[in-house]
């Protein structure tokens, strides 16, 4: 009976999210064409060449946020989560009309994670990733604090990172919402079930009009808040199942993201550039580049985000010999049918370079976002 009504509260969750952002998102879309959050095209990174409106985030925002207050209590880790997101949604909406500097904006994203984890959303335990070790688990004990807000921040940007081709963010976001709603669901913790439908219904609401083309862009606004609250839901949910599995299920649930993120950082350090240098060699651009459309790059990528969090929902249910045959399997399966679909498709040609090979309506926007690792460039400021 339990079940059952939790199974209930996580659709009805799920449909006021997706229709109240379907709803708001028209409006948001006029809302930054009059305030100017409106992304130009100026350089190779970007391959729409008209101008389109940002701030799409804020409906996200307002559909996850009015079925969160409808069917969870408002205990004092959601207050928490709450808050911590609202300041990062006004952060965002600043930036995607002002283009604020990288720094001030890094302050502020550990000012918020720090509101939520001095809330209750902590990392208290890590399991330990050796198989032969007696002790299950580590405490991490004062750690706790900065571990969690580099949790957060780090899938905050990790997201914010990814958010450069029309639909990217918002898909994979929901991907790995529906990921740990799966996962929620199979271990009955009903809040951070609730929490994930609300998320991905405002995601799901906001993809119509972000699927390449793209009629809006959720702008830093809606890139950083679905980063910050995924971290925190993993907090809530996956980082508390004090077992072998929890250290590798968030990585794997968000591992397209926390990829691109650290190989980007390394990528830039190798080459002696700064970690916070903005470049085009992120895995949608690689993809772009090796012939692919947008369309096809998203594809690839949220089949790719779609087998990562398949694999966490096995190795959560099933365990982590299973899970690991089952990735493998995948994997497999995933090349064949790419090297299949790259010897019909010509994907090895010559790449079709930037905006003068595409027209706008076939091809949104590339916009990415370099929260902290790189300046916008944006040529409306």
């Amino acid at each position: 009976m339990l079940q059952i009504q939790l199974i209930s509260s996580v659709l009805a969750a799920l449909l006021i999210a997706a229709l109240v952002t379907l709803i708001t998102t028209p409006v948001v879309k006029n809302l930054a064409f009059k305030f100017g959050a409106v992304d130009v095209p100026k350089d190779a990174r970007r391959m729409h060449s008209h101008p389109i409106p940002r701030m799409g985030g804020l409906a996200i925002y307002l559909g996850f946020m009015l079925s969160t207050i409808l069917f969870l209590p408002l205990e004092e880790q959601v207050r928490g989560m709450l808050l911590g997101a609202t300041i990062l949604v006004i952060l965002g909406i600043f930036d995607d009309i002002y283009a604020l500097p990288a720094k001030p904006k890094f302050f502020i994203q550990i000012v918020a994670a720090l509101i939520a984890v001095l809330n209750g959303n902590v990392i208290t335990h890590l399991s330990n990733p050796n198989l032969f070790s007696s002790n299950p688990y580590w405490s991490l004990g004062v750690l706790s604090i900065p571990i969690s807000v580099l949790w957060i921040v780090g899938i905050t940007n990790a997201v914010n990172l990814i958010d450069g081709l029309d639909g990217l963010a918002c898909g994979v976001s929901t991907i790995s919402s529906m990921t740990m709603l799966v996962i929620a669901l199979t271990l009955t913790d009903g809040p951070v079930a609730i929490l994930m439908a609300a998320l991905s219904g405002a995601c799901l609401g906001f993809l119509p009009y972000n699927l390449n083309p793209a009629k809006i862009f959720m702008g830093d606004t809606g890139s950083t808040f679905l980063g910050f609250i995924l971290a925190i839901a993993s907090i809530q949910g996956l980082f508390k199942i004090y077992t072998i599995i929890s250290f590798a299920v968030p990585f794997l649930m968000l591992g397209l993201p926390i990829f691109d993120t650290c190989f980007a950082i390394l990528r830039r350090v190798a080459h002696g550039q700064s970690p916070m240098s903005a470049d085009r060699k992120h895995i949608h651009h690689r993809l772009i580049d090796m012939g692919f459309s947008q369309k096809q790059a998203v594809a690839v990528l949220y089949i790719i985000s779609a087998i990562l969090g398949l694999s966490a929902v096995v190795l959560t249910t099933e365990g982590v010999g299973k899970a690991m045959l089952f990735l493998i399997a995948l994997c497999i399966a995933g090349g064949i049918a790419a090297k299949v679909f790259l010897s019909q498709n010509g994907a090895s040609s010559p790449p079709t370079s930037s905006k003068q090979e595409r027209s706008p309506s076939e091809e949104g926007g590339i916009h990415g976002n370099e929260p902290f690792f790189g300046e916008d460039g944006r040529s409306d400021k």
